[in-house]
C-alpha cells in the first residue's frame, strides 16, 4: 500500500490567512486606481485646453503683428485666422471668448454657457471629450469671465476652470 500525503488543516488555514492579508493590503490600491484614472482624464483634458488657449493666443499675436494670415478687414479679434476653422473670437487681451462675437470685445467680457460649450468644441476640435449626449464626460457652465467644465463620469466633483481674463486653466479636484 502506498501512503498518501496531503496538507494538514493547519497548513491550509495558514495559507488562507496569508492570502487574506495580501488581499487586504492590495485591495485599497485597486480601488484608488479607478479614481486615479478619472483624474488622469481630467488632467489630460485640461492640458489639451491649456495648449489650445496658448495656440490661439499665439496665432492672434502673429496675425496682429502682420503675419502670413494677418487680420480680416483690420480686425484681429473676430474669427482668428490660422487656428482651426477660423471661428474663435478673442477679447482685447487676446484670450479666447467664444465663436459668435462681433466688433472688438473688451477684456473682462462675460461668457455664456453656450459660449463655453462652443469654446470647448472649437478649441479642442476632434480630440475633445463630450459635452453633450445622454452621458457627457463634461458639462459646461459660465461664471462671469470664466468657464467651468465639470467632469461628470466620477461624481461631478472634479472640474477644469478657464479664465478668459488671464488665459489660465486650472484643475480643481475634490
Amino acid at each position: 500500500m502506498q501512503r498518501h500525503k496531503g496538507f494538514t488543516m493547519i497548513e491550509l488555514v495558514v495559507v488562507i490567512a496569508i492570502l487574506g492579508i495580501l488581499a487586504a493590503v492590495a485591495l485599497p490600491h485597486f480601488i484608488d486606481s479607478a479614481k486615479d484614472a478619472h483624474r488622469a482624464s481630467v488632467r489630460s483634458a485640461a492640458g489639451a485646453l491649456t495648449s489650445a488657449v496658448s495656440l490661439v493666443r499665439g496665432q492672434y499675436e502673429l496675425n496682429r503683428g502682420g503675419g502670413s494670415n494677418a487680420c480680416l478687414a483690420g480686425n484681429c479679434q473676430i474669427n482668428v485666422q490660422g487656428y482651426g476653422n477660423g471661428a474663435i473670437d478673442v477679447n482685447a487681451a487676446g484670450w479666447p471668448i467664444g465663436t459668435e462675437r462681433s466688433g472688438s470685445p473688451l477684456a473682462g467680457t462675460t461668457l455664456s454657457e453656450a459660449e463655453c460649450r462652443n469654446l470647448w468644441s472649437n478649441l479642442l476640435q476632434a480630440s475633445s471629450q463630450s459635452l453633450s449626449g445622454t452621458s457627457p464626460a463634461f458639462t459646461a457652465t459660465a461664471q462671469g469671465t470664466r468657464c467651468l467644465y465639470t467632469y461628470e463620469l466620477d461624481g461631478g466633483d472634479d472640474a477644469i476652470e478657464y479664465n478668459a481674463d488671464t488665459g489660465e486653466v486650472f484643475v480643481n479636484f475634490q
